[in-house]
């Protein structure tokens, strides 16, 4: 019996021996997928850097900027980012053959923020497929948010269907017998703006929106589609278009001196793109919504936050026009992957990647408005789900009402 015992015992000694040696490694194994190694992390993006959107562009800019930046002090968790992004002129063809690219040439760990309804919807099937994320896609579609379906996609900006569900609930408040008339681009982004307004307006959107023109984005102006919407009688004006086609719109419903309520959608209440080249005494009165600062406003330039961000512009990104919301757009957005990044630690695999984003909590990027958090569940993949309505006036965007929370299923 004792010798059995002493067996036992040197056993286990030799077992704890051999953990010692290798074991304690194996607990702490660090684990890749394709893009990540122990000095790096591959980071893909398409942007419009040509085209019709190629306002947009400054986005990823800005981000390569903002990574540049991360690299210089450090990188994340001692690994730097190779940051490829590429132009796909707003084109879903050209997006796929980049996407492709990224994937299987490049072999990024992810992509991050490509940009446009069209053009992701054009890989959204694809990159599940290969099961590599398209993180923190820069559009509002409402269908982002299928973790289900698609659980390698996740959006990051509100819902689009949210945003037009918040104005409608504003009409149906102040100005309950408004004649609508509705201006949008002929795509998934365009239609998904539009269902929401129809939704929040419910059993009154049949009476209430009295026309509806929808363009294309070839088209080289939308003149036309504003004089037809003056000439519907309606008094109030949804502009659902992106920054070229929006900035066309003001000054044409200025020119034909058209009075109406307009409301312009987020995705073009940028005072650098949109406003500033259409006019500001054109553009006086508009209401949009807004989730994140306006760094061009003077309210925010002792906020700790925004501080950082001016920093940021002055020694990171000195060709970054503060005027321009997709600089902040840029900026935020990036910082949540940082923050994401950060949490896989050493397991930078994909499956991890879409584990840590689904799992945000009460995150804030320094750039939010106060009382707007990202969060995200396995359930859930639509991390900013408030808004708050703003007004133009003088130079830039006044705040008011409460921020509202307009979540929409995916």
């Amino acid at each position: 019996m004792p010798v059995t015992a002493t067996r036992i015992v040197v056993a286990s000694a030799a077992a704890l021996a051999l953990l010692a040696a290798s074991g304690s490694g194996a607990l702490a194994q660090k684990k890749y997928d394709a893009g990540a190694t122990d000095t790096e992390i591959k980071i893909g993006n398409i942007m419009p850097y040509s085209g019709p959107a190629s306002a947009y562009g400054v986005i990823g800019k800005t981000e390569a900027a903002y990574f540049k930046k991360i690299n210089d002090t450090g990188g994340i968790n001692g690994r730097k980012i190779n940051f490829i992004t590429y132009d796909d002129g707003y084109s879903p063809p050209k997006t796929v053959e980049q996407a492709r690219k990224l994937v299987e040439s490049d072999e990024v760990l992810l992509v991050f923020n490509p940009l446009g309804t069209p053009p992701n919807s054009a890989i959204h099937k694809y990159m599940n497929s290969k099961k590599v994320p398209q993180l923190f896609v820069a559009t509002g579609a409402t269908k982002w948010n299928d973790p289900r379906d698609f659980p390698w996609t996740m959006g990051w900006q509100p819902s689009y269907q949210s945003e037009t569900q918040i104005y409608a609930k504003y009409l149906l408040k102040e100005k309950p017998n408004a004649k609508i008339g509705v201006l949008y681009q002929n795509d998934d982004y365009g239609k998904d703006y539009l269902k929401g307004l129809k939704d929040g307006l419910g059993a009154r959107a049949a009476s209430m929106i009295i026309a509806e023109e929808s363009f294309e984005t070839s088209e080289p102006t939308i003149d036309n589609h504003i004089v037809k919407l003056k000439a519907s009688g309606a008094d109030v004006f949804i502009d659902i278009a992106t920054p070229k086609f929006a900035a066309q719109a003001i000054k044409k419903v200025a020119e034909i001196d058209w009075k109406p309520l307009h409301f312009l959608n987020n995705v073009s209440a940028s005072v650098g793109s949109v406003i500033k080249p259409a006019g500001y005494d054109n553009s006086q009165g508009i209401v949009s919504a807004a989730y994140l600062k306006d760094a061009s406003d003077p309210q925010w330039d002792n906020d700790l936050g925004m501080k950082k961000f001016y920093e940021f512009l002055a020694k990171d990104y000195p060709e970054g026009n503060k005027l321009d919301g997709n600089v902040v757009v840029g900026y935020g957005v990036a910082q949540t992957l940082v923050e994401v990044l950060t949490k896989c630690g050493d397991d930078l695999t994909r499956a991890n990647v879409m584990k840590q984003a689904a799992s945000l909590k009460d995150f804030r990027s320094e750039v939010l408005l106060p009382g707007i958090k990202i969060n995200t569940s396995p359930t859930d993949f639509a991390p900013i789900s408030q808004l708050q309505l703003m007004k133009f006036k003088g130079e830039k965007w006044e705040l008011f009402g409460d921020i509202i929370s307009a979540d929409v299923g995916g």
